[in-house]
């Protein structure tokens, strides 16, 4: 993997740039749709290459439960499993250390799982993750690490960020003592944790810096934290971090948490937000959001969003969405995350043009001002 760091936003911490992967060219900042189980809920692999996303993220932990490490081995790795040969990222299966703790233990050697389908007990490792990953294929994988909650006291945050340390220091030793299976490289990324002590995010920064992983992630900071608390400890962490390789923010967030972070310099984003929203049926616009099942709804002829070019909104009205939600209709879910990864999509292309054009900071401003003046004119 390599990093390419092509524009600066002189207003702000913003930058454009470009990873390189055995799998593709992903331009950031970019946000990566949740694949969790190798598919994007309710969508085909062609409605995401139609969205213009050249790179998905998937779970270790739900991988290795099904298909598991033996079918994806036989196959040739995730790739070719789910026929997608854009790039991979795959999440370590740290983010359940967080939410299936009443199904888990911890120790320093890793963490036990009661598996969530058939309570079958599987114990991961950080060697165990990496060699999990090797057999999905991902170009880049995450270590194991553990991701407190938020609220907790500093001696619970210090105690996980000195596990989540150790644990990449062991998972960077194997990786390297390790080969990829399938003749493409893969990388590393380092997850900071730290809760929201300003120190223990920077020692965590720090001590993976010296580690030298191919790209950092800042984990734990949308697990229940104020807004307030989000950004600030993602301004810090990423300014903690080193220019020369790419900051990828966990698990967040909305497209002001978005556009937010990509002012503190971060380059990449996840989150669940836009398809599980979408299968509730809201929907994310230029103009705020909205819920497609309120019955008012049913007599607008108008799009979705006016200006989406996505393919629900060239073709449907909000009157015949809002309809398939209220009649239970599967295409329904399908139409409102199809529009909702194409406006996320489409509002990091923006950022990125933005960023290189030197008008980032105007154009942010207002985008936040359209959606904030949207959200106080919702629909009845």
């Amino acid at each position: 993997m390599e990093f390419f760091l092509d524009h600066k936003d002189t207003n702000t911490k913003a930058r454009a740039g470009r990873v390189v992967t055995a799998h593709g060219t992903i331009p950031t900042p970019v946000f990566m749709p949740v694949g969790t189980q190798g598919t994007v809920k309710t969508l085909l692999q062609e409605d995401l290459e139609s969205a213009g996303a050249e790179i998905i993220l998937a779970n270790t932990y739900h991988l290795a439960l099904r298909p598991g490490v033996e079918t994806l081995t036989s196959i040739g790795g995730l790739h070719r499993f789910m026929s997608w040969e854009r790039a991979i990222l795959t999440d370590s299966g740290g983010y359940q250390v967080f939410s299936l703790s009443k199904l888990r233990k911890l120790d320093e050697d890793g963490v036990t799982f009661q598996s969530h389908i058939d309570g079958t007990r599987a114990h991961f490792t950080p060697e165990s993750v990496i060699d999990i990953q090797r057999a999905i294929g991902s170009d880049i994988m995450m270590v194991l690490d553990v991701c407190p909650p938020a609220g907790c006291g500093r001696f619970y945050a210090e105690q996980s960020l000195r596990q989540t340390t150790e644990w990449a220091r062991r998972s960077r030793e194997h990786a390297e003592g390790s080969r990829p299976l399938y003749g493409y490289d893969q990388a590393v990324f380092g997850i900071v944790q730290g809760s929201v002590f300003d120190d223990l995010r920077v020692q965590g920064a720090e001590s993976l810096v010296e580690l030298d992983f191919d790209g950092y992630a800042i984990g734990g900071v949308s697990v229940g934290e104020s807004v307030e608390d989000m950004y600030r400890v993602t301004r810090l962490t990423a300014a903690a971090l080193p220019e020369h390789r790419p900051r990828y923010l966990m698990g967040v967030g909305t497209p002001q948490d978005l556009l937010e972070a990509v002012s503190s310099g971060v380059d990449m984003f996840d989150c669940v937000m836009p398809t599980r929203n979408a299968r509730n049926g809201m929907v994310f616009t230029s103009t705020g959001s909205f819920s497609l099942k309120k019955a008012a709804l049913l007599s607008d002829a108008a799009p979705i969003d006016e200006n989406c070019g996505c393919p629900v909104c060239r073709r449907y009205s909000r009157a015949y969405v809002c309809h398939l939600f209220r009649a239970r209709e599967i295409s329904g879910l399908r139409m409102a995350t199809v529009h909702n990864i194409w406006y996320y999509l489409t509002l990091m292309r923006e950022a990125r043009l933005h960023i290189a054009e030197g008008s980032f900071a105007a154009w942010k401003e207002k985008t936040l001002e359209q959606l904030r003046s949207g959200a106080a004119i919702q629909v009845a």
